[in-house]
């Protein structure tokens, strides 16, 4: 009976690996080039390795079949693409807006967000949320990330002397209080033990994530569920999920109680009048008053605002401590940039009263080029998927629908071909003159097209404001050395270990 089964098994998986790969799909898949897998298997196996290792994997196929490629995990092919022209060909389209299935196992925690929705639901979301961050809003959010800003720089003073800092773990502290201030309008700071119990979670279950994504047998939500790693995800749901509840309940009662009269008008740069008439005090505006806004037009139910919420807190909060992470350490290795920064800073601040300012931190071009240069060599997300929504061409390979398509951003920003001496940090790549004639598409670290990050603007601004004031306040210094640096395979951009750098205090007389 057990040989009968084996053989009737074994039967129906020829059967299938030979539709999957002589079948139409399978054919033209074939025809792109790639490394070879094993029978059935295709490349799973050799993806079975340490998080470093994956990385350097990536970096090699992809360098050694550009500018296309395709590998077979299991009978699931991917399609990697680095080209400029490609990646247009895709992120430019309203067709290919699907992300792939690995985006999945973000699911449990946000839902249908802005991030993973499709269709008609991400339309409606992305037109709700769009002015979030119009001007006059992310004017306001700007006190926020200068007084946050103002708080790191207090947190290195207070320690006295030079201050040696594991740039992860501080700069993710600041950057979550700022999104939370931002997304909720509530400082962590106020929480006591509670904050660094909800950092806690954020990053425990995002580790959870990369364990699931990297290992095909638990894309299953059954069997992931009844694993340890499962049940430990549950435990963090119910931390995460029932704080942004929280906020947003009473949020919502705060509202309630002055009648809606701060929802009106939300993108308005006109003043409120602030005398108050319930004995409330007006609370700063947040991401989260648009949201409220749009549920009592009945646009959006409670779970819709909380998936948009957590949307906001996991785009917001990781992603922007990483650029900040990788600028700062670039700073500190090319002193001449990093003073050429400085003189900049102290320049507009002595113009605007010794104070940073929504007008101050437009005028800091060159602080600017700079950060954009990092987001070259360093993108935090650094791999998008899509799923091919129709047969596609690309690089004269016809890609069927439905197949999971990678974007390597990190690849397409150090191609040699559009970026000369891909490895050197050179912020006056950015000079208005050099971009000009440059492929539009060969720069996306906020993707590009339809499904762009709403939030770079917002990332920028805190990334300035942030930077502008240590660098006004500290000389920085390396410990750890970006030439050193090892990555490892992540949802971003990740260095295998937690990388320091030096404060050094300026005295300003």
């Amino acid at each position: 009976m057990f040989i009968t089964i084996l053989l009737l098994f074994m039967f129906i998986l020829l059967v299938w690996n030979y539709y999957v790969h002589y079948g139409r799909n399978g054919r033209l898949i074939n025809l792109i080039p790639g490394p070879r897998g094993l029978p059935f298997l295709g490349y799973v196996l050799q993806v079975q390795i340490s998080a470093e290792k994956l990385m350097k994997l990536l970096f090699k196929v992809t360098n050694k079949y550009y500018p296309i490629l395709k590998i077979w995990l299991f009978f699931m092919p991917i399609v990697s693409i680095r080209h400029p022209d490609d990646v247009e060909t895709i992120l430019s389209s309203t067709k290919h807006i699907e992300k792939s299935h690995w985006y999945d196992t973000l699911l449990p925690w946000l839902g249908t967000g802005l991030l993973t929705s499709t269709g008609t639901k991400w339309q409606t979301r992305r037109k709700i949320l769009t002015p979030t961050f119009h001007f006059n809003i992310l004017n306001q959010f700007v006190d926020v990330l200068i007084k946050e800003s103002n708080c790191m720089t207090k947190s290195l003073k207070d320690a006295g002397g030079i201050v040696v800092k594991d740039l992860s773990s501080f700069v993710s502290e600041h950057t979550l209080n700022a999104i939370c201030e931002t997304a909720m309008g509530i400082s962590l700071q106020n929480l006591g033990t509670f904050q660094q119990q909800y950092r806690n979670a954020i990053n425990d279950i995002m580790q959870l994530i990369v364990y699931r994504v990297f290992r095909p047998w638990f894309y299953n939500d059954l069997l992931f569920s009844l694993s340890p790693q499962g049940r430990k995800q549950k435990k963090l749901l119910k931390i995460l999920h029932g704080f942004t509840e929280k906020i947003i309940a009473e949020r919502k009662l705060y509202h309630e109680r002055t009648n809606g009269r701060y929802l009106k008008n939300l993108e308005s740069d006109k003043e409120i009048d602030d005398v108050e008439v319930f004995g409330i005090k007006k609370k700063r505006l947040a991401m989260l008053d648009l949201l409220i806004a749009a549920s009592r037009e009945g646009l959006l139910t409670d779970l819709d605002i909380r998936e948009e919420v957590d949307t906001f807190m996991v785009e917001g909060y990781d992603t922007t401590a990483r650029n900040m992470m990788f600028a700062l350490l670039l700073l500190a290795e090319h002193k001449d940039i990093q003073e050429r920064v400085r003189v900049e800073v102290d320049t507009v601040m002595q113009e605007n009263g010794g104070k940073l300012t929504m007008r101050a931190l437009q005028n800091l071009s060159y602080l600017e080029r700079c950060l954009k240069e990092a987001l070259r060599l360093y993108p935090s997300v650094f791999i998008i998927f899509r799923k091919a929504a129709e047969d596609v061409k690309l690089h004269s390979y016809v890609i069927p629908a439905g197949t999971n398509i990678h974007l390597h951003i990190y690849g397409v920003h150090r191609d040699p071909n559009f970026w000369p001496n891909p490895e050197v940090f050179d912020p006056d790549r950015f000079l208005p003159e050099r971009i000009q004639n440059r492929h539009p598409y060969s720069y996306i670290p906020f993707s590009a097209g339809p499904r762009n990050c709403i939030g770079q603007r917002f990332a920028l601004l805190e990334l300035k404001a942030t930077i502008a004031s240590l660098v006004h306040n500290f000389y920085l210094e390396p410990v750890d050395y970006l030439k050193n640096l090892q990555l490892k395979a992540d949802l971003l951009l990740c260095p295998s270990r937690p990388l320091y750098i030096k404060f050094i205090p300026i005295n300003h007389k």
